[in-house]
Formats: C-alpha cells, sequence, structure tokens
C-alpha cells in the first residue's frame, strides 16, 4: 500500500472516528440528566453537512501533522482531550472538559470536603485571578484576597496555563508547600508560601451579635449540605430575644442550583425564585417558593460584594425582588449562567447550557445585582467623646438608681477576642447590624417601649402669650 494511500485511509479513518465521537456525545446528552435533575434533550445542529465534513477533514490534518511532526511524542489522548477542552473553553469562561482527576475533584467539591489550598479562581488575560479564599483555609489565613493575580506557581510562570493545568500545579500532597507570587492592585508583587490541606467547607457558620438579639449566618458555598446546615443553624438559634437576620453571601462564589433554590425558600413564602432558560427542548424550567418562612418573616440583611456569585445571586437577586431582605453592601460580580456537568464514562464535560432570570425577569449575566444600599469596606477608627462636662462629673451628682449594678465576665480566649476584633472592624457587618435592629423597631418586632406614667386626672393646659 503507498505512502499516499496509507495517509488517505489514516485521515479518513480519523474523520470518522469523530463523526463517531460527536454521534457519541449527542446521545449521551440526550439521556443525561443536568446538574438540576431534567433530561438533555437537544435540538439538531442547523450547519450543512458539507461544512461539518470539511471542518472535521481540516482537524483530521491538523490532528496528523502534530501527532507526526511535534517535538515529543504525544498520545492520542493527550491530543483528543486537549482538542475538546479547546473546543468547550473557546465558548465561554466556564465550559471545560473534565479528565478522570478532574471529574472526581469537582465531585469532591460538590460533596464539601476536597485536598487543595482553599481558593476559587478563574482565568484573566492569561493569569489565575482569585474570585475568592474560602474561609479558615491555607489561603484565607495568608490573607490572599479577592482580585489578587496569581502570576507564578513554584517561581514557574502561569501565563501560558489552561486554568486547569494552573490548579492542578496548586494542588499536591496534603502537608506539601506551594509558593504563589501575587500581585495586587496598589502593591508591589510579592511572594505567598502556604502548606496545602484537607479542605473541609463548613457551609455555614452562626453567631449571635447585638446582645444576642441578631443572628449572623455566614455561608461559604452552596454544596449539598448547605440548605440542611442552614435549617439546622436557623432552628438551634431562633428565639423570642432574636429581633433579626444577616445573611452574609460575601465571598461566596456559589455552587449547585438546587442549593440556592432551598436556601432562597427558606425566607419566602410564596412566588418565583429563579427562572431557567435554556435552547434545550423542555430545558425551560421556573422554579417556585413553597409555604413557610424559617425565621417566621423576622427583619432580614443580606450581605454581598464583588466576589459574592451565581448562587449567591440567584438568593439575592429573588429576595431582593420580593423586597424579602434589605441588600447592602457592594455589587455583585455578575454571573447569571447554569453549568452542566454531563458524565461521559470517568470523564465529563461541564457546558453552559442556560441562562437564569431573578424573578422580576433581570438577568445579571456581566452585570451582577446592586444593593439596597451601597456599603464599601472601610477601616474604623474610634473617636472617644471627652466627658469632662458630662453631669456624672459634677460635685455630688446624683446616682443613678436604677444602674444595672450586675458584673459579667469578659475574659475571653486569645481566639475569640481575634474574631471579635475582626467584627470590630468588619464596617459592612456593623452597618448590616444597625440595619436588622432599625427594622426590628420600625416593625416592633420583640422591643419594648419605655413605659410612660399618664395621670388621667390632669387637664392639658395651654399658655397664652400676650
Amino acid at each position: 500500500m503507498s505512502t499516499q494511500h496509507k495517509s488517505s485511509s489514516a485521515r479518513l479513518f480519523t474523520i470518522l472516528a469523530f463523526v463517531f465521537l460527536i454521534g457519541a456525545v449527542v446521545i449521551f446528552q440526550i439521556s443525561s440528566s443536568n446538574s438540576i435533575g431534567a433530561k438533555e434533550s437537544l435540538k439538531k445542529a442547523e450547519i450543512k453537512d458539507d461544512d461539518v465534513y470539511e471542518y472535521l477533514e481540516m482537524f483530521g490534518k491538523a490532528f496528523e501533522i502534530t501527532k507526526a511532526r511535534y517535538v515529543d511524542e504525544v498520545t492520542n489522548k493527550k491530543l483528543i482531550e486537549g482538542a475538546i477542552d479547546g473546543m468547550l473553553s473557546k465558548l465561554d469562561p466556564h465550559s471545560s472538559f473534565l479528565n478522570k482527576e478532574d471529574f472526581n475533584d469537582m465531585t469532591e467539591q460538590t460533596s464539601g470536603e476536597f485536598g487543595g489550598l482553599g481558593i476559587e479562581v478563574t482565568m484573566d488575560n492569561g493569569l489565575v485571578k482569585v474570585i475568592s479564599p474560602i474561609d479558615d483555609t491555607p489561603a484565607f489565613k495568608a490573607g490572599i484576597e479577592p482580585n489578587d493575580l496569581i502570576t507564578h506557581i513554584d517561581d514557574a510562570q502561569v501565563q501560558g496555563l489552561s486554568l486547569q493545568e494552573a490548579v492542578k500545579k496548586m494542588k499536591g500532597k496534603v502537608g506539601t508547600k506551594v509558593k504563589l507570587k501575587i500581585f495586587r492592585d496598589g502593591k508591589e508583587p510579592f511572594d505567598l508560601t502556604l502548606t496545602r490541606a484537607i479542605i473541609k467547607v463548613d457551609a455555614v457558620k452562626s453567631k449571635l451579635k447585638a446582645d444576642d438579639t441578631v443572628v449572623y449566618l455566614r455561608l461559604s458555598t452552596f454544596n449539598e449540605n448547605t440548605y440542611n446546615e442552614l435549617a439546622k443553624t436557623i432552628k438551634k438559634l431562633d428565639n423570642e430575644k432574636v429581633v433579626g437576620y444577616i445573611l452574609d453571601l460575601r465571598n461566596n462564589t456559589g455552587g449547585l442550583l438546587d442549593q440556592a433554590v432551598k436556601v432562597s425558600d427558606a425566607f419566602l413564602q410564596e412566588g418565583e425564585i429563579v427562572s431557567i432558560m435554556s435552547r434545550q427542548e423542555n430545558g425551560n424550567r421556573v422554579f417556585f417558593a413553597s409555604e413557610g418562612d424559617l425565621i417566621d418573616n423576622k427583619p432580614l440583611v443580606v450581605i454581598i460584594n464583588g466576589a459574592s456569585a451565581s448562587a449567591s445571586e440567584i438568593v439575592a437577586g429573588a429576595l431582593q425582588d420580593h423586597r424579602r431582605a434589605v441588600l447592602i453592601g457592594t455589587k455583585s460580580y455578575g454571573k447569571g449562567s447554569v453549568q452542566t456537568l454531563i458524565p461521559m464514562g470517568d470523564t465529563a464535560l461541564k457546558i453552559t447550557t442556560a441562562r437564569y432570570y431573578t424573578p422580576s425577569g433581570r438577568s445579571i449575566q456581566a452585570e451582577g445585582i446592586t444593593p439596597d444600599i451601597e456599603v464599601n469596606r472601610a477601616k474604623l477608627e474610634e473617636f472617644k467623646e471627652n466627658r469632662i462636662f458630662a453631669e456624672e462629673t459634677l460635685t455630688n451628682a446624683l446616682k443613678n438608681d436604677t444602674k444595672d449594678k450586675t458584673k459579667t465576665d469578659d475574659k475571653k480566649s486569645e481566639r475569640e477576642k481575634t474574631e471579635e476584633e475582626r467584627d470590630a472592624n468588619d464596617y459592612q457587618l456593623l452597618r448590616a447590624i444597625d440595619m436588622v435592629k432599625g427594622l426590628a423597631v420600625y416593625e416592633n418586632k420583640n422591643f419594648t417601649k419605655p413605659k410612660i406614667k399618664v395621670d388621667n386626672k390632669k387637664e392639658n393646659t395651654k399658655t397664652k402669650t400676650k
């Protein structure tokens, strides 16, 4: 057989293989369920058959040339997986091909426990951009902040790597170290050395604030445990003394759609939560709230910032549109798309399949959600008023006979003091607490007004002036 004939046969085989591959993917997508439980049903591609074969032939040529002439020997697996990933990554920043390792990592993350540095990242002009560190992880403790750019990993440049390749370099055996070079706006580039650890994500953290009258709920992610943890926390902390709630979604980059719907439903009695619009047949869906509000319609303030994305924006948008909560903070990230994870054996496609809209029909894609009250981060400086001329400083001043004489034990552990100090300097949180207390006063929830004695025997008199 001639070399030319062999080449033609190889080209034909490659084209047929990819036609088969595309057909197999389509069939699998039709039969697979997506991340929100709906069956995928793809429309027939509106493309001429001649164009399909022409481009497949072009790919076959590129495949053969690369296989034969690349400086190092490469496997078919590496070339094909790279081609699929390249196809998806050209569509949008959130679509990608997941090989076996990536697929396992994705499954671990949605289950709430995985290994690494605890950092949510994306690509920005060839560099790794931090969306947010995860609470209480190596990245969080090292002081990594949203919008930081990672330019080097272990002294090797990030530019030229795919997002998956960069993430793999940051992962490794638990207990080992990795060096990151960070570029932060307004500062000289600096190095941070982090120790890899098992990252267990506690989806919900809580505290009682303002003399135990305000419940603070911090949601760090939307994994499969988020709603259950939230419901248990509310049940545990809610009592007659509590006048309102704060839901902190800052730096929460999202997660599972069904959890975003359930968290929204936790605070809503009725109405639409979110609508999903897709090109797929029967792909459009609308989610509604069920009866029952876990906090009995008490005042709710939601805090968002530029790293609140996706599922966080679904919750914030639903509560804002229904006027169920007051949103404070800064404009959110602006990710208004839904990704579907489609398994293909031990690999998977993560592909953008729909856009979502808030109850009022807003798309927040590339726009974000604007808070009702904008509150930027700020550094607080305490100013103590001079009380030289206060009543209590006067000679022989009467003592207050109603002052509570009981003493409280102010001794706290160093960890608690550090946490208190951090909260005391969290300007957005302080404003949220003020807002909850203000709403509670306005709605007269569990606030008792001072009793005023009225002598009904006395008549009101008016003083006339001449």
